[in-house]
């Protein structure tokens, strides 16, 4: 009998204890509580065709520029472990690349003339996007200290940026093919690049899907990582000067302050 007493006593304990885990690191008030979550992060990412293109025939460089998210989220919990949020963060994400291609559909301005047609050579391209993402998202207690949510986000941009130019590679091979891939013959070379800007035919807006996992370093202090997958194509419905689709994909680490 005094065996199973123990066990009982033990049993009792323990749930108690988890109780009073659950209560420490959860919600501010109650189990079932609402409240604020102001977020601040570092972002890194890029804006890709998925998946690469057969004309990308190397990735020489790849360099986020480093960018940052401001925000907050309201949350709302109906138990212990479910609850929901709806956020608002302003954002900063940008970054360069370099990349070989071939055969590569563009339109380009060069020598204060614009053309289309199939480069071959290197393309440099820089993105850069300013705006502000609202995020409706599940949230999924899976223990007192770690939060998941997930959720689709809609995006709108300020300002955005997709410039560059192309010129010859290492092997000294760059030109346009106007037109078509048998077409005239232009050489672009690094002392006479041809640009472009196709920053006017991108979207304002962005739908993707969200992921976040949260760690409670203290009672009101979170560490935060997240997702962002954009799900929509950057550029407009009758953009073709290139030739597939780009998605915005960006990842965030940061802190944020729960109240």
């Amino acid at each position: 009998m005094k065996y199973i007493l123990a066990v009982v006593a033990l049993i009792t304990a323990t749930t108690i204890q988890a109780q009073d885990s659950w209560e420490k690191w959860g919600p501010t008030k109650g189990m079932d509580g609402a409240g604020v979550v102001v977020r601040a992060g570092y972002t890194l990412g890029g804006t890709s065709p998925i998946p690469l293109p057969k004309e990308v025939r190397s990735i020489n460089t790849f360099a986020p520029k480093g960018g940052a998210t401001i925000g907050a989220d309201v949350y709302k919990m109906f138990c212990k472990r479910w609850g929901a949020s709806v956020g608002w963060h302003f954002f900063y994400e940008g970054f360069h690349t370099s990349a070989d291609v071939k055969n590569y559909k563009m339109s380009l301005t060069m020598d204060g003339n614009t053309m289309s047609g199939y480069f071959t050579g290197t393309d440099v391209t820089n993105t850069d996007m300013w705006g502000m993402t609202m995020p409706v998202m599940a949230t999924l207690r899976m223990s007192p200290r770690w939060n998941f949510s997930f959720g689709p986000y809609l995006s709108t941009y300020f300002k955005r940026n997709f410039s560059g130019e192309v010129y010859d590679n290492k092997d000294g091979i760059g030109y346009l093919r106007v037109d078509d891939p048998t077409g005239e013959k232009v050489n672009i070379d690094h002392n006479n690049p041809a640009t472009y800007d196709f920053s006017d035919n991108m979207l304002q807006w962005n739908v993707g899907l969200e992921f976040c996992f949260d760690w409670k370093a203290c009672r009101h202090m979170n560490v935060f990582g997240k997702l962002d997958w954009g799900m929509t194509n950057i550029w407009e419905k009758d953009f073709d000067a290139v030739a597939f689709r780009m998605y915005p994909i960006y990842a965030t680490i940061g802190l944020a302050y729960r109240y």
